[in-house]
């Protein structure tokens, strides 16, 4: 068996404080404004199949308080949990029910979203923030975004399932409880919290 030494894994951020603050500005203008693309512009070497952006979000979001529940699709590369151990000390569990946080590779195959964490309506912040890699924001099929943080209405055109935007519905329904989305497309992501509302464009 191959095990990966600790110097072999690739490297966090080269300058960890200000990758970090522009990284966390990135994710906090994706959650303010639901559907709109923004840039992560932190540059390092992800860990496979991790995408640039994900990286980056482990390194500035992870630490030893925030279980992180991988995929199948990632725990299957074993470089990946160490590479978060090493980096944010960020202990790997195998419960989606109790992960702060879940790398989803796989949309395909993904769990329902009430498997997990939804939070409770006295701590709807006890949930997890699942972050998704998908191929595009342009590919997909034509999404109209409403609620918080858009004005009037906003259009999206990432490559999830119909499936995903029907579980998204019954997941915006629990309100305050429920999951948020965090959509990642190489160095791109895309903020779905639990208040927006998707409907198929035209639907």
């Amino acid at each position: 068996m191959n095990m990966t030494t600790v110097a072999e894994l690739p490297a966090g951020f080269a300058d960890k404080v200000t990758s970090a603050q522009s990284t966390f500005r990135s994710v906090m203008d994706a959650m303010a404004r639901p559907g709109r693309i923004c840039r992560v512009a932190a540059a390092l070497t992800a860990p496979s199949p991790l995408m640039p952006a994900v990286a980056a979000i482990a390194l500035t979001l992870f630490d030893h308080d925030t279980p992180i529940w991988l995929d199948a699709a990632i725990a299957g590369h074993r470089d990946v949990g160490q590479w978060l151990k090493f980096h944010c000390s960020a202990p790997v569990v195998e419960d989606a029910s109790v992960a702060s946080f879940a790398l989803i590779a796989d949309s395909a195959q993904m769990l329902p979203l009430e498997r997990f964490a939804l939070g409770s309506n006295d701590y709807p912040d006890r949930s997890t923030t699942l972050i998704l890699q998908v191929e595009s924001f342009t590919n997909g099929p034509a999404l109209e975004l409403s609620g918080p943080g858009i004005r009037g209405t906003a259009e999206l055109a990432a490559t999830i399932s119909p499936d995903l935007v029907a579980q998204l519905a019954c997941n915006r329904a629990l309100f305050p409880r429920g999951v948020d989305l965090v959509l990642v497309a190489g160095s791109e992501v895309v903020a779905l919290p639990r208040t927006t509302r998707l409907t198929a464009k035209g639907g």
